[in-house]
């Protein structure tokens, strides 16, 4: 009878503070703040944490914030966590609530994260009564840029005193009709790796290509060459994904070749023995190829975070509170 009355003073709950959650949304996708650049982000969580009298420090990362509630019984820590920056993508939208900022946009959904968790922080500070032990908020900076704010903070202290036993992070999947939520225990979302490349080649007038040697032409060869190292070399059974984001040249015109192009990337996959091997791939055939057509190439490889594995356990654990609370329809794998 308990648990019945405790969901539905949850329900409750999360009902009454929706239009206030919905605000807390449109500000932060209004105001945008790119990866450890979040200084008015988290002063408007730590403003909002005040206000309910929640303790919390600043600062993590250079603009993370991380508050906690003590039930004051003993019980385990248990740690949520979203992130709160911003990607550099212009916004074109007639929303009322569109970014103000140009070139800057919440496009991943963090701003969604961040005001969910401060709705969590409110019902769960008002339900302390309902629980024991203590509950760490992490509004962590600098998802989208590596170093991740993620390994800043962690070195910074975040996870410990008091140290939590579990970690329940949310991302937003637009796949997903709205009110379901997914689970999936086990391996789950890919390593992220940052690819560099500059390709230098020697310039001149596009009439007289014969005395260049392009650095466009072979920057376009070697994006080609590489989406080879997916197709023809990872094995067909493991998620492997080779994208390039951005290309571009110093100078340039319609009629003149560049000395130099620089290509962004990302490579990701959910196996650290092929990820390690898919490195060496890329250095060797970049090498290989931009050479010889002539040009020279610089190339670094920013290795990002491992696969994300989710806990079995906790995980099993979570699915069966959202079936409770949602229903097991709302609930899919």
């Amino acid at each position: 009878m308990q648990q019945v009355v405790l969901l539905n003073t949850v329900r409750s709950l999360a009902t009454g503070i929706y239009p206030e959650v919905l605000g807390f949304r449109r500000h932060l996708h209004a105001h945008p703040e790119l990866s450890f650049e979040e200084i008015k982000t988290g002063q408007y969580v730590a403003n909002q944490l005040a206000a309910w009298h929640i303790p919390h420090t600043t600062g993590w990362g250079g603009t993370g914030v991380i508050g906690i509630i003590d039930s004051g019984r003993p019980g385990p820590v248990i740690a949520l966590r979203a992130d709160i920056d911003a990607l550099p993508i212009q916004e074109v939208s007639d929303k009322p609530y569109k970014s103000q900022t140009s070139g800057v946009m919440h496009a991943c959904g963090h701003d969604a994260h961040t005001a969910s968790l401060l709705g969590a922080a409110k019902i769960l500070d008002e339900l302390k009564a309902y629980w024991s032990g203590q509950i760490k908020f992490i509004f962590q900076p600098g998802e989208e840029k590596l170093p991740g704010g993620a390994s800043l903070i962690i070195g910074e202290g975040a996870l410990e005193n008091p140290k939590p036993e579990v970690i329940y992070g949310q991302h937003v999947q637009p796949q997903l009709a709205a009110g379901k939520v997914g689970f999936k225990e086990g391996m789950f979302m890919a390593s992220a790796d940052e690819l560099y490349f500059t390709v230098e080649g020697r310039g001149g007038h596009g009439a007289q290509p014969h005395l260049t040697v392009d650095p466009i032409v072979i920057a376009s060869s070697l994006i080609t060459t590489l989406q080879q190292i997916v197709s023809r070399n990872a094995n067909p059974l493991l998620p492997t994904v080779l994208t390039f984001g951005k290309i571009w040249s110093d100078g340039g015109a319609t009629n003149i070749i560049p000395d130099r192009v620089h290509i962004y990337g990302t490579l990701r996959t959910l196996d650290e023995p092929w990820r390690n091997e898919a490195h060496q791939l890329i250095e060797r055939i970049t090498l290989g190829l931009v050479d010889a057509l002539g040009g020279r190439c610089s190339l670094e490889i920013r290795k990002g975070y491992p696969p994300l594995y989710n806990d079995p356990k906790a995980t099993q654990e979570a699915r069966m509170l959202a079936e409770t609370y949602l229903g097991p329809e709302q609930v899919i794998d």
